[in-house]
């Protein structure tokens, strides 16, 4: 029945991702539940059991670890207070479910600080009060699972009498609709007659205006090398650059080589350590050796870092770009068989070589594990700071500014509960501080937050402009509650801008907005619409300062055009003379320019 829900949503996850409030790439709800969705049916698939109760207490456990954006969250407490309910039941009949539905809305209902009606919270709660008031009269699972979907749909219809933005723009909530079609999967699985199957009360083309079919892969396309019927394979399709961990490494840590002095291997620690700066990670326990797989911007730290824990042997590093780089060469010369010994060029090498070519000095000057102290290796120190980020360049402007871990994440794809609770541990720190930087990502923070049993605040910057406002309020010499007092004070003082392209045809609050224009928009609310990038910037940036600023700081994305940006500073400073400008290139996608003023 899970399963079905979750291919269900799957399904209809473009169409889910189209009913957005506002006419741009903003959340992406669809993606989100899906993404959570899926952990959670792997969770539960990797541990079969005849016990509803247990069924249901894995399903919420890889739902609450996998959780991306508010309604990702919302999902996982609806089916964890679903689980609480049912646990230790090996059955399950009507009144059990619709008393679990009603304990999945309660617990969700807890979790949101301000719950909002006309969402996925409305439709779960009329939901499931309408089952809990049938399930005693219900024939058999199927005719309340009937009831519950009709329900479903029925409140969803109704979301736009409750959010007015819903109604402004002609849509239903998007996160109703997911959770609405996770109760169609539900319905068709249980469902063993031909008339059942075919129940469908609602089709979701109804909820969704012709004017509003705009999908997900209509805003973000994959960079092409060339066209596609010029290169087969499917890796010609994407250009190198899209490579971002380009060395592929793998090698073994033997344990029993290990010398006086060596780290216990903290396999938690080991991970967070490689996925600050890598993907792909595999790290395999063997008695006393340890196969790791990894890739990586930077090899030679991965190397230093593994020493500590033993002797490394059978060094593999492969640099996927020039991988890549050969695949295009050979298909477009036509080259069926390369050289292997050319096309993986120092696959294989000794630890020494490896460091010469990395420059690691510590492998270069042969430092036993011994010779490293344990108290340096993984210094205990009193702060922390994680902060989502979209852009190499945002990224290090973090970085550069007491951020310890950067995840990627942004408005088309937020970091789960999970990516937080890793980095959580991947710090030692007294104190850890949590930058969401995306209103969308601040419940799967706060979620992370309470799961790591560690001390750790969420500041609630909603924005990336607020983000760096508070990572440059943070101090060194003061206390814990005195950093968070003075970073939460930032964030409030601070005007957030942002420029991007409109995705469909919409009129909101008097602005009149056609499909390719760009929106400016100040914190939630578009003020300006224009054809021209230029104006629409102008009309933002004049809102923004209409109440003064002493600063005014740009950062401009992977569209931004130096000459774009030169005329729009050139503006600012002749408009604005008084305000301080600062321009840093933030490489950020969708979003042409970002803007803050203090």
């Amino acid at each position: 029945m899970v399963n079905s829900g979750a291919e269900c949503l799957t399904r209809n996850v473009e169409r889910i991702n189209a009913l957005n409030v506002f006419p741009v790439p903003d959340g992406d709800t669809g993606t989100n539940m899906n993404l959570t969705m899926t952990t959670g049916t792997r969770e539960l698939n990797s541990k079969p059991s005849q016990s509803a109760g247990k069924v249901a207490e894995a399903l919420s456990k890889g739902l609450l670890m996998g959780a991306r954006g508010n309604s990702g969250v919302i999902l996982s407490q609806l089916f964890r207070g679903f689980a609480k309910s049912i646990g230790g039941l090996e059955q399950i009949d009507p009144v059990h479910f619709a008393a679990a539905l009603q304990n999945g809305v309660d617990m969700a209902y807890k979790a949101v600080v301000k719950p909002v009606e006309g969402t996925i919270l409305t439709v779960a709660k009329d939901t499931a009060r309408h089952a809990t008031a049938y399930a005693k009269r219900a024939s058999d699972m199927v005719d309340l699972m009937r009831e519950v979907h009709e329900k479903a749909n029925e409140s969803l219809q109704r979301t736009p009498d409750l959010l007015p933005v819903l109604k402004q723009v002609g849509v239903v909530d998007s996160g109703g609709q997911g959770l609405v079609c996770i109760y169609e999967g539900f319905l068709r699985a249980l469902s063993n007659d031909a008339a059942a199957q075919a129940y469908n009360a609602v089709p979701m083309e109804t909820a969704l205006p012709g004017a509003f079919k705009a999908s997900a892969h209509q805003l973000k396309k994959p960079a092409v090398t060339a066209p596609a019927s010029s290169l087969s394979s499917a890796q010609s399709r994407l250009s190198t650059e899209t490579i971002e961990f380009l060395y592929d490494m793998e090698f073994f840590i033997n344990r029993k080589l290990a010398g006086k002095g060596t780290l216990r291997f903290d396999e938690a620690l080991y991970k967070g350590m490689l996925s600050r700066d890598g993907d792909s990670i595999l790290v395999i326990t063997d008695d006393d050796v340890i196969k790791v797989h990894v890739h990586t911007r930077k090899p030679g730290e991965v190397l230093t870092q593994s020493l500590l824990y033993g002797e490394l042997t059978d060094i593999h590093i492969l640099n996927m770009r020039q991988q890549h780089r050969d695949l295009l060469y050979d298909e477009q010369n036509g080259i069926s068989n390369r050289d292997q010994s050319k096309q993986e060029a120092s696959v294989s090498a000794s630890v020494e070589e490896a460091a010469l070519a990395l420059a690691v000095p510590e492998v270069l000057t042969g430092t036993p594990a011994a010779d490293v102290p344990a108290e340096q290796a993984h210094e205990w120190a009193p702060f922390g700071i994680i902060a989502v980020a979209m852009g190499e360049g945002i990224g290090s402007i973090f970085l550069e500014n007491n951020v310890d871990i950067i995840l990627s994440g942004g408005q088309t794809m937020n970091p789960s509960t999970e990516d937080f609770v890793n980095a959580i541990e991947s710090l030692s720190t007294e104190q850890i501080y949590l930058l969401p930087n995306n209103g969308n990502i601040i419940l799967a923070a706060q979620q992370a937050a309470e799961l790591c049993g560690r001390s750790v605040t969420v500041i609630p910057s909603k924005t990336i402009p607020q983000g760096l406002a508070a990572v440059l309020a943070f101090k060194d010499e003061s206390t814990a509650e005195e950093n968070a007092d003075a970073m939460k004070q930032a964030i409030s003082q601070v005007r957030s801008g942002q420029v991007t392209h409109a995705v469909r045809d919409t009129a909101i609050d008097g602005i009149n907005i056609h499909e390719g224009d760009y929106i400016g928009i100040v914190e939630k609310a578009i003020v300006t619409a224009s054809p021209s990038l230029q104006e629409a910037c102008r009309e933002l940036l004049t809102t923004m300062l209409e109440d003064g600023g002493e600063l005014v700081t740009i950062l401009t994305g992977e569209q931004a055009d130096e000459a774009e940006t030169a005329s729009l500073t050139a503006w600012i400073q002749t408009a604005f003379p008084d305000a301080e400008l600062e321009v840093h290139e933030g490489g950020q996608p969708l979003y042409p320019y970002l803007f803050a003023v203090e």
